[in-house]
Order: structure tokens, then C-alpha cells, then sequence
């Protein structure tokens, strides 16, 4: 029994460390942080019957994608019903859709028992314990963090926050556009969408689950690449190292993923300032952002780019599309290497001519087309169209490209079995993945304009600072495992030298290959938008690398530690340990910037806590009391009318806190979004005329927006100033609301 009690008396005492130190940091805020914790453990839980079946070789039975899984589903179901009118958006339909799927998967469980199949790990069950210590203790560390700069104002919160805040409002999907009253939300919020499902479930407060959300995606880009590459290198390692070495590299997984900053950093951070000190000169500071705005700017060119990475955006805490999606791309990547993992087993269990010597069309279609990875990748790939369109268009290449040379092994490379699979796989991801999301898409407009060739191109020594190293590991890891492979392989044939790879192996080098080609592509295309003169590459760059360094951060993970155990090589193995601490050093980035962006961490006592909407009474103190009156007194989706404004600036600041609808709001996102300026010039006009004119045409412009309440505060005096009629605008309604310290003042429109 004493054994017993050692084993678990570590990851004990770390639970009951995280609860003090929740209870320590966190203070009002630990009830909502462990509430959402508790909240993703039952959903997963839950959907285990389902996520053992499909992880079936993993030590873990998948534990963790078990509750992205869960989130997936239930989330999207809710959604889909909703957005086909079958049921209202609210609290009651988020808790029943997700107690029907709770059903099946229960009646699931009950099948699985009779006939004997385990869907969760049985026996030693540590290290599920270790994944959700790994997990909470992620959470609670970007939960602490978002408390010292919790505002939603600032980069693209307004945006982000308004989002939620809109649907929180709405029973319907797509919910009104706050800047855009006539209009519903344009813009892929399937992200934002699923921290109002979260919230929803929950019971928590919209204000603080925003930062919830920040810190539950940051979470699992730590929690999920350590589960993956821990069994990556538990598959490629065997008995060698154990557990040791795989739970190391799972670390280092997560920590190239979501921690860690890039090489510009190091260069420019630390190794350039050092030798300027060296000098007797002074030393160049630092500023974060500068790591992802460093092609275009350094030196200063007319080719702008964006070259973001997941430890950035967690920092920066903005919740845009590509941020929320990261949890769901994980999703898929662990789906592909599960079934590339069973496809392999099947492979080899298989005698020498395999089950398709007996060849039957049909049951080959039946087979491929409903392989339950392949249905939940094309799935997936089905909400990236309304959650980040950039990630459905990248992993259904990634995802095909796993299919591809997958099947290759399967049919010993024969062509038209090869063939026919992918062409199957394919074609089920194009059906289902657009099947799915129609009820978005059909309410969509598409922003993107073609493509375009690059005129301007990054140079060598700027992509090697960026991307030399995980290329480096990339580039060595491929190398040596094809080198073993073409050592052992029996036969002659490309098929036969694939097969020959170690299913780790194969898989990481599928991911560096397609990490790689995402580069290659923003240095010879670019997707056209509103963004030209100077910027055309930025969103393409900013997109496909930041699915790179995703990619790239599992490999490092993996690849590391497999060359340092298994390569023969001396050379190989030191530059594998150089890697390692170039990598570690990168991390230094998330010290530099959690200091530049929050303060003094170390000083719990500096900690605002994490509601988003605090700012209001410092930011906007004149503007306050008034959004605080129409949250608490409008509940439905009237139209608030407010000056509308540029861009990342402090207009907009009703529609967002509220979730209300404003004639315009921010003018070039709208812009993006829908592509008529003559439409949106217009209406900027009319607000104008609405707040300056004091004619009767006025009337006329209100009854045509719907407008209910005319709001007058800080940002309409500053942009109006002396036009400004507020004595007119009284006499359209009645003051629901006037301060008569700041001014401002409400007035319903009759």
C-alpha cells in the first residue's frame, strides 16, 4: 500500500498547491477560474467514450483532446441549431444541447463496457493526474497574468469583446454587427462564439470570462503539444528514457508553442545590447512587439509584414480569430497523428498482400469515406471556415498531405488505391467541411480579393533570424530519419521507404515540410485585400507563419530530444543540445514582455483582477456611469447611436462595452469587412448630420437606423466640439440618463 501513497503523493500536493495559490493570486477571481476548469473536466469527461476510441494507442487514451473535443461539438451543435432557427441562443439550449450529447455518450460508454473496449486508461492512471496538473497550473499562470492589464481596450479588444457582447444579447445567429447596426456581424466569430457558450455554460460574467478565454486557449496551447509530443516520443522511444524523456520533450512541446519568442529576441534582446555594453556604448532597449514586426521595419522598407507567434498574442491578450482557433488546430493535429498511428498499426497487423488483394469498390468507398478521424478532420476544417478561414484553406492542405503519403504505405504505393483513398478523403473534406458551416457561409460575404504575385520579397539573413532555428531542427530531423529509413527499408520503392519511417518520425516530418512550406509561400504569393502600398504581404505573412510556429513547436519539441537520444551522429547530437539552448533562451521573450505589457508580476498587490470593463471609470470616466446604465437597463438589441471613428482608437466604446448596435463604428474594419466605402461614407455623413445639423431631416435619419437612444459623452464633444447640438438632440426624446458632473447624457428617441 506505502508504494501506492508515494506514487501519488506528488501530483496531490500539486493540486493542493494550485488551490492555494488560485485562492493567493487570483482572490475574487478563483471561483470563475475553477469554475471553468471544473466545467472542462466534465465535458471532457463526458466525451471520453467517444475520444478513447479515436486515441486508442495513446497512453492517455487522449485525455485532453477529450475536452476540446467536447467543447467542439457541443459548442458547434448549439450554434448550428441556432443559426437553423430550430433553437433560441440562451443559458437553457447551451445546458440541453450538451446533456443530449452527455446521453450518447453515456449510452456510448454502456456499449463499450459489454463488449469489453477500454476508452479510458486503465491501471496506471498518473500520467492523466500530471496532464491535468500541466493544464490547471498553465491556466492559473495566464489567468494571473491577464489581471494585470485585464482592460478590453486597447490593439483589437474593443472588436473582440464587442463580439461577445453582442452575442451574449442575441438569441439568434449571426448576431447584429455593433458597428454596423443594418447589418449582421460579417467577420469570423466562431472564436469569440464559443467563450459566449463557455460563459453561457458556466454562469460566469461576460466581463470576466473575455480574459477567462485568453487564459483557457493559452492553457491548452501549453497542455495539448506536451500530451502530443509526449506520446510522440513515447511511440519513437519505446522503453528507452522511459517516461523521463517523453514527459521532458511534451515540456519542451509546450513550452515552443506557447511560451517561447523567436531568435529576434535573443539577437536583438540580448546578444546585440551585450556587446554594445561591451563596447562602452549604450544599449539598444528593447519593445516586444518588435519580434513580429521585424521584415519591413528593420530595415525600414515599403513591405510591411506581420510575423505573430502564439506567446505574443497571449501577452498582448487580444481574442481574434486566429488566437481562439489555435485550440481547435491542435485538435486536428492530434486527430491526424492518431489515425496515421492506427493506420500504421492496421498496416503492419495486415498479411504480406493486405485485406485490398481482395478488392470490392464499394466496400472500399464505405471504408474510406467513414474512417471517423477523416469525418472529424473534415469537421473541423468545417468550423475554420467561420472561426479563421486562413487555417481552413492551410490545414486542409496539411491534412491531405497526412492523408497522401499515409496512403501511400497503406497500398504498398500502389496508384490507383493511393489515389482513390486520398481522392475520397478529399473530397469528403471538401463536402463535409462545407455541408457543415452553411449556415455561415451562406449569410457570409468573402473580404478576400484574389491572389497576388509578391513584388517584394524578405531578406535571407531576416528569414534566418526569424526561422533558422526550428529549420535547423526541422532540416536534421528529417535528414537523420531518412537516412535510418533508407538503412532498413527491405524493398525498393518510394512506398517502401516511407514505410520504413518510425510513425513519429513520419508524422514530424510531414508537419516540418508543411511548417516550412508556409514560409516559402508568403516569399512568392500574398492574398489581396484593403491592405496595399506597402502591406500587401502583412495578413498572409501573419497568418500562414503563425500556423508555422505552431507546427514548428511540436517538432522542436519532438525532434530535440529524439536526436539527442537516438541520433549516431556526434555533430548531430551537440547541435541538437545547441538547439535546446537556443530554444530555452527564446523563452526569455515572455519575460521581457510580460514585464513591458504588465508591470511588476512579482507584486500580487498590482493585480486588477480580470474584468475587461474596469477601464470605463478610468479611461472613460465621463462615459461610465451612462454604458453602465444601458447595461443594466437594455435588454434587448436596440440601436444606440454614438460617434463613430478610426480604427483602434477609444470610439466605439458604447457599442462594445454594451454589445449595442451603432449606425458605424470603427470605419476601415468595417471597411475590410464589407468593401463599400461609398456605403459607409454615407453613413458616416449621416451620423454627423444627426449630432450637428438641429434639422428636421434628423427625424428622418433616426426612424431609417432604427435608432432608439442617442448617446452624447466624451468622444462625440472631442469629435464634434462646438457642432455639437445637445439641447436639439434633447428635444428628439426623453433624457433616460443625464450626469451633470461630465455632461453626458442619454436620450430615448420617441
Amino acid at each position: 500500500m506505502l508504494p501506492k501513497v508515494k506514487k501519488w503523493a506528488l501530483p496531490g500536493a500539486g493540486f493542493l498547491i494550485l488551490i492555494f495559490l488560485s485562492l493567493f493570486l487570483l482572490r475574487e477571481d478563483a471561483l470563475s477560474y475553477w469554475c471553468w476548469g471544473l466545467l472542462a473536466f466534465v465535458l471532457g469527461m463526458a466525451a471520453m467514450p467517444f475520444t478513447g476510441c479515436l486515441f486508442e494507442g495513446f497512453l492517455d487514451k487522449g485525455y485532453l483532446f477529450s475536452k476540446l473535443l467536447a467543447i467542439a461539438v457541443s459548442g458547434f451543435a448549439t450554434w448550428f441549431l441556432t443559426a437553423c432557427g430550430i433553437i433560441r441562443f440562451g443559458t437553457a439550449s447551451c445546458v440541453g444541447v450538451c446533456i443530449v450529447l452527455a446521453a450518447l455518450c453515456f449510452f456510448r460508454m454502456k456499449k463499450l463496457n459489454r463488449n469489453g473496449i477500454e476508452f479510458f486508461p486503465s491501471g496506471d492512471l498518473t500520467l492523466v493526474v500530471w496532464e491535468e496538473l500541466v493544464f490547471l497550473a498553465a491556466f492559473l499562470l495566464w489567468a494571473y497574468f491577464a489581471g494585470f492589464n485585464p482592460a478590453a481596450y486597447g490593439t483589437e479588444k474593443f472588436m473582440d469583446y464587442g463580439f461577445m457582447e453582442a452575442m451574449m444579447r442575441s438569441d439568434v445567429m449571426q448576431a447584429r454587427d455593433l458597428w454596423y447596426s443594418e447589418g449582421t456581424i460579417n467577420y469570423y466569430y466562431g472564436g469569440q462564439y464559443f467563450a459566449v457558450f463557455l460563459t453561457k455554460l458556466s454562469g460566469t460574467r461576460i466581463a470576466v470570462t473575455y480574459n477567462l478565454m485568453r487564459a483557457f486557449v493559452a492553457a491548452f496551447a501549453f497542455a495539448i503539444p506536451f500530451s502530443l509530443v509526449f506520446q510522440l516520443l513515447k511511440d519513437r522511444l519505446q522503453e528507452k528514457g522511459k517516461a523521463l524523456v517523453p514527459a521532458l520533450g511534451g515540456l519542451l512541446g509546450g513550452t515552443a508553442v506557447s511560451l517561447a519568442g523567436n531568435m529576434h529576441y535573443v539577437i536583438y534582446g540580448q546578444i546585440i545590447p551585450l556587446l554594445q555594453k561591451l563596447r562602452g556604448e549604450e544599449a539598444a532597449g528593447y519593445w516586444f512587439p518588435d519580434a513580429t514586426r521585424y521584415i519591413g521595419y528593420n530595415p525600414d522598407v515599403p513591405d510591411k509584414t506581420i510575423h505573430e507567434f502564439p506567446s505574443y498574442s497571449f501577452v498582448l491578450g487580444d481574442l481574434h480569430a486566429h488566437v481562439c482557433n489555435i485550440i481547435f488546430v491542435l485538435l486536428l493535429l492530434g486527430l491526424l497523428y492518431a489515425w496515421t498511428r492506427r493506420m500504421h498499426e492496421q498496416k503492419k497487423a495486415l498479411p504480406e498482400e493486405g485485406e485490398e488483394s481482395v478488392f470490392n469498390t464499394r466496400d472500399f468507398v464505405l471504408r474510406e469515406a467513414l474512417h471517423p478521424h477523416v469525418l472529424l478532420v473534415s469537421f473541423l476544417l468545417g468550423i475554420y471556415q467561420w472561426t479563421n478561414y486562413w487555417d481552413f484553406v492551410i490545414y486542409f492542405v496539411v491534412a491531405g498531405g497526412v492523408f497522401l503519403f499515409t496512403n501511400v504505405i497503406r497500398f504498398d504505393g500502389k496508384p490507383g488505391r493511393v489515389f482513390g483513398a486520398t481522392l475520397i478523403h478529399a473530397i469528403e473534406m471538401a463536402a463535409v467541411s462545407t455541408l457543415v458551416i452553411l449556415p455561415f457561409t451562406l449569410k457570409f460575404t468573402t473580404m478576400m480579393q484574389g491572389v497576388g504575385i509578391a513584388e517584394h520579397h524578405s531578406l535571407p539573413y531576416q528569414l534566418a533570424v526569424l526561422w533558422g532555428l526550428p529549420i535547423l531542427v526541422s532540416v536534421l530531423l528529417i535528414v537523420g530519419s531518412f537516412r535510418e529509413a533508407h538503412k532498413q527499408k527491405a524493398q525498393k520503392g518510394f512506398s517502401a521507404f516511407l514505410a520504413a519511417l518510425h510513425t513519429p518520425d513520419f508524422f514530424a516530418a510531414i508537419l516540418a515540410l508543411c511548417a516550412m512550406g508556409l514560409i516559402l509561400i508568403t516569399e512568392l504569393v500574398y492574398v489581396r485585400d484593403i491592405y496595399e502600398n506597402g502591406y500587401a504581404r502583412a495578413n498572409t505573412m501573419f497568418k500562414l507563419t503563425y500556423q508555422s510556429y505552431i507546427m514548428f513547436g511540436i517538432v522542436m519539441g519532438y525532434g530535440i530530444f529524439r536526436l539527442a537520444m537516438l541520433s549516431r551522429s556526434l555533430i548531430v547530437r551537440l547541435l541538437s543540445y545547441v538547439a535546446l539552448f537556443f530554444l530555452l533562451w527564446t523563452v526569455g521573450y515572455l519575460g521581457n514582455s510580460v514585464h513591458s505589457w504588465y508591470g511588476n508580476v512579482l507584486d500580487v498587490s498590482g493585480r486588477k483582477g480580470l474584468n475587461a470593463q474596469r477601464f470605463l471609470e478610468t479611461d472613460f470616466a465621463e462615459d461610465a456611469a451612462a454604458i453602465h446604465w444601458l447595461q443594466d437597463n437594455v435588454k434587448d438589441v436596440s440601436v444606440v447611436l454614438e460617434a463613430n471613428g478610426d480604427s483602434y482608437s477609444g470610439f466605439g466604446r458604447v457599442s462594445s462595452s454594451t454589445g449595442l448596435p451603432t449606425i458605424l463604428g470603427w470605419y476601415v474594419h468595417e471597411w475590410l469587412w464589407r468593401n463599400d466605402t461609398d456605403d459607409l461614407n454615407r453613413k458616416a455623413a449621416d451620423v454627423e448630420t444627426i449630432y450637428t445639423s438641429g434639422e428636421d431631416s434628423v427625424r428622418k435619419l433616426l426612424t431609417e437606423y432604427d435608432v432608439t437612444y442617442i448617446f452624447v459623452g466624451s468622444k462625440e464633444k472631442e469629435k464634434y466640439e462646438e457642432r455639437l447640438k445637445p439641447d436639439y438632440l434633447k428635444t428628439l426624446g426623453s433624457v433616460v440618463f443625464e450626469d451633470s458632473g461630465s455632461g453626458t447624457f442619454i436620450v430615448k428617441v420617441r
